[in-house]
């Protein structure tokens, strides 16, 4: 999940470019690592330009049914961005409903403010690299964050008003990455996240998706594929 399956990225070669490579993983533990006292949730670690994210499966369908925005693209992702799948997981994707709800709302809409509370955060930029901050510095707020809060309502309306998640951008792409490269002004940013927080709300309440996910279904699919995984070894 990130700038490759949003079609946004903006390749290392470009002087302009901060974008990572993000690779997200879903396991089913050993059952030591599930049923003894040492859970396992979950692994990260960055390399170069590389971000990966490794999530157990029961720590994955918990976001899942929170709307996290960070993890449910995965149940939507275009197949050419999926590097491997166990087929036992297909079962997920052909049951991705169970995890829509107006949930969407709070989740993305947190996700969208609190990128917005960083655009301007000085002690968030300790964490940025040198182009990053560079960018900050010659635009006055970081982009990337501007780029992400506005993807995430776009994303959150198409998902209240449709019940699909488009994570491939098609006819906003180049907005973002036009966001990304610093293009649009402050100003610019603030009027389209307020448009956005507007539209975001009147989305959700005409919403035909369910007030909650569908807890039993997803209880079922965690236990019926942790079990799977577990006979196949």
């Amino acid at each position: 999940m990130g700038s490759v399956s949003h079609g946004t990225y903006v390749p290392k070669e470009d002087p302009d470019s901060i974008d990572d490579v993000d690779i997200m993983a879903i396991l089913v533990p050993s059952p030591r690592w599930l049923l003894g006292l040492r859970q396992w949730e979950h692994w990260v670690t960055q390399r170069e330009e590389l971000d990966v994210v490794v999530y157990s499966l029961r720590k994955f369908v918990g976001l899942l049914l929170k709307a996290n925005p960070n993890v449910v693209g995965l149940l939507w992702l275009r197949p050419e961005f999926v590097l491997a799948r166990h087929p036992v997981f297909q079962v997920m994707i052909d049951n991705r409903e169970a995890f829509s709800s107006k949930r969407a709302y709070d989740s993305f809409v947190g996700y969208a403010e609190s990128q917005l509370n960083k655009m301007g955060l000085p002690g968030h930029r300790a964490y940025m690299g040198a182009k990053r901050k560079e960018l900050v510095q010659r635009y006055g707020y970081d982009c990337k964050n501007a780029a992400h809060s506005v993807r995430l309502l776009r994303m959150g309306i198409e998902f209240l008003e449709t019940g699909r998640l488009n994570v491939y951008r098609t006819v906003d792409a180049d907005e973002i990455r036009a966001i990304k490269r610093g293009l649009w002004t402050l100003d610019q940013v603030k009027h389209e996240v307020d448009r956005l927080s507007d539209r975001i709300a009147t989305a959700r309440d005409s919403s035909r998706l369910p007030a909650e996910p569908d807890t039993a279904l997803a209880e079922r699919l965690l236990i019926d594929i942790t079990q799977a995984i577990w006979s196949s070894e």
